[in-house]
């Protein structure tokens, strides 16, 4: 049962104080902090409120479920909130989010060249087609110069080209008609 009533003593640094009953004349009874409302408003002498008495383990009463009539609810931060947190993202949440994109970015990446590899295979034999039936082309980017000897030369297809096309070169000891064996075209 509801008894209505007002706070007529209030010790704020012990937590305590006493309330007077408003009907009956009834003794005042004890209450403690921990029985208001945790709405982050102070108890004030002359309040008017409303409990439910009950006794504790040796008998003595006191005011539970207080509630206040004439005040407004103010609600804390931590209660205006829509999802009720209000904590910052943990470091492991942070973590093991980079973590994540990480390893998409790897995934997509693996997909890419993979990818990038099968088009080159594809066209590969292609290019090589048109590398050998177009000697002129790849001719062209060499020219006699005087070199002779293979140490002088940076590929087997320069060597085959002074081989060929420049005369006095020492590059095929063999006479086999393949160059520079031991450094560039090795078969």
């Amino acid at each position: 049962m509801r008894i209505e009533g007002t706070l007529a003593k209030w010790n704020d640094e012990r937590g305590f104080g006493f309330i007077s009953p408003t009907k009956g004349g009834a003794p005042e009874v004890f209450v403690h902090v921990s029985a208001f409302p945790r709405d982050g408003q102070r108890p004030s002498v002359g309040e008017l409120l409303t409990f439910e008495i009950e006794a504790d383990k040796d008998g003595k009463t006191r005011a539970t479920n207080l509630l206040f009539p004439n005040r407004a609810v103010r609600l804390t931060p931590r209660q205006c909130e829509p999802s009720g947190r209000s904590e910052k993202p943990s470091s492991l949440g942070r973590i093991v989010s980079f973590a994540v994109v990480v390893a998409l970015a790897f995934y997509g990446y693996g997909k890419y060249a993979h990818r990038l590899a099968a088009q080159e295979n594809v066209s590969a034999p292609q290019d090589a087609v048109a590398s050998h039936s177009n000697e002129n082309t790849v001719s062209s980017a060499f020219q006699c110069d005087g070199r002779t000897h293979c140490s002088q030369m940076t590929s087997c297809a320069e060597a085959t080209f002074f081989l060929k096309n420049c005369p006095g070169v020492k590059m095929d000891g063999n006479h086999d008609g393949v160059p520079c064996e031991q450094q560039w075209c090795n078969q």
